[in-house]
């Protein structure tokens, strides 16, 4: 079977399972097997199974309506899938095994999805690199001495490598964002609420799920699987009234844009090569007809980066407690979890109610003052990174001072992490080939519950970028 199946697009998977020119199971069959060959090189996955994914493409026979019927696809190993391991990265969660599916992963079973295996996450997701030290690093293709991102690198590496045509993950901070840039794939981060939680959150203000893929399109169908309200949701967004796919197949006509490359976190240093991405993809938006114009953001001071750090630290010792409840205790144990996460628990049980109260109520208001500002423009592009893909090793949970390491993180990733406060959508959009032989990619964000427009000029600045004829070295 020819190694090229794995990067085509899930539509065409789906139109030749539907049409009996190639059957589920010799479709998920090749996946696993390419799994088998590359996984050792790249340390993707966390889980793989076999047995089941070949037993649900059993069960799919030509002619199966659901649309994406027999493609197989990966799950971010911090939602559950019942009957594998969920882990979150953490030794503590080891050998715990999920009792249900998460709602987004129910969705895309219902869709016709084989689920062959769940992927690599740094422990419960914090970092923009993903080494968890109980299971080891994921590795990007295209070099694997660097990170392939993070949180969800496993995901990445599983889909940048043909190992999987696509795979799921979620973002809190640019967690699809950030391995979409590091490894050339689509990562949307959609509008805040538009993709439930469901059943383990009423409501999340920073995390929200989503898909890596290699192209716009493929994005916007997912988008249309897993947006929509969930019993019980306590915040949700209204469906527009046409697919957020239709609307992305339109390119649009005479679009006002903003641009910056002023990090919201004044010390970070830009490289030269995730800067330059950005006057490149101005110059395609400008060749289709839009108005580019810079824009100068009100971010880049220091308070509002150690209220989010803190914010964030609040959200991942939720987890934390989480997990211990799950093994039938009340907190995690210093030996159960690494010294970076242990830090930030630490942190987190400082923090009072009022004093997080306070601090959320300070994010709102500087957020609303963000959004208030890009009211004139119709999209931001911004560098997706400030730093190339960094080497293996560069941000070390094991080292004494933790909580500065989770700090020094975001000189990595510094333009992400304001649309997670925002709400505003954002995606990584890899239009070029660096001079070092790596994709290169520039975020681009979009007006409030904005998705159909943002995919729309994403799409159109995709079609008309120059063609990308590299591919990575593991494949």
């Amino acid at each position: 079977m020819p190694e090229e199946l794995m990067f085509r697009p899930v539509d065409e998977l789906a139109t030749l399972v539907r049409s009996g020119e190639l059957s589920a199971r010799e479709l998920v069959a090749h996946s696993l097997d390419r799994i088998e060959e590359l996984d050792t090189k790249l340390g993707a996955f966390m889980e793989v199974d076999r047995e089941g994914a070949l037993a649900t493409a059993d069960a799919i026979r030509p002619g199966d309506e659901r649309p994406f019927a027999g493609v197989p696809i990966a799950i971010k190993n911090n939602r559950a899938v019942e009957g594998l391991r969920l882990t979150h990265g953490c030794k503590l969660l080891r050998d715990f095994v999920a009792p249900y599916d998460h709602s987004a992963v129910r969705r895309l079973r219902a869709a016709g999805f084989v689920i062959v295996g769940t992927t690599k996450t740094p422990e419960y997701g914090i970092l923009p690199v993903t080494e968890p030290l109980e299971y080891g690093p994921a590795r990007n293709p295209w070099n694997p001495s660097l990170t392939p991102g993070g949180s969800s690198g496993g995901s990445a590496a599983a889909v940048a490598s043909g190992m999987v045509p696509l795979a799921h993950g979620n973002d809190g901070g640019g967690s699809l964002r950030i391995p979409g840039a590091c490894t050339g794939l689509v990562g949307l981060k959609a509008a805040r609420h538009r993709v439930s939680t469901a059943p383990d959150l009423g409501a999340s203000s920073l995390v929200i799920d989503g898909v890596l893929t290699r192209t716009v399109a493929e994005t916007a169908s997912l988008l249309d699987l897993l947006a929509g309200y969930e019993t019980g949701d306590a915040a949700w967004l209204s469906l527009p009234a046409e697919s957020f796919a239709v609307t992305a197949s339109k390119p649009p006509r005479g679009l006002r844009i903003a641009f910056t490359t002023s990090p919201p976190l004044a010390t970070a240093h830009i490289d030269p090569l995730c800067a330059e991405a950005v006057p490149r993809a101005c110059a395609i938006a400008e060749s289709l007809g839009h108005s580019v114009e810079e824009f100068d953001p009100p971010w880049g001071d220091e308070q509002l980066v150690d209220m989010f750090l803190d914010y964030f630290a609040v959200g991942v010792a939720l987890g934390m407690r989480f997990s211990a409840i799950n093994t039938g205790r009340v907190a995690p144990m210093r030996d159960e979890v690494e010294r970076m996460s242990w830090a930030i628990w630490l942190r987190a049980n400082q923090i009072d109610a009022v004093s997080y109260q306070l601090i959320e109520t300070q994010l709102q208001a500087r957020m609303r003052a963000l959004v208030a500002s890009l009211a004139p423009y119709d999209a931001l592009i911004t560098p997706a990174l400030a730093q190339r893909p960094l080497p293996l090793g560069s941000l070390d949970t094991s080292a004494a001072d933790g909580w500065g390491t989770f700090r020094r993180s975001g000189d990595f990733t510094p333009f992400t992490a304001v649309f997670n406060l925002s709400g505003l959508p954002a995606l990584s959009l890899p239009l070029f080939e660096g001079e070092d032989g790596l994709p290169l990619a520039v975020q681009v964000a979009g007006r409030p519950a904005g998705e159909g427009q943002l995919l729309a000029l994403a799409a159109a600045l995709e079609a008309a970028a120059p063609p990308r004829t590299l591919r990575p070295q593991i494949s």
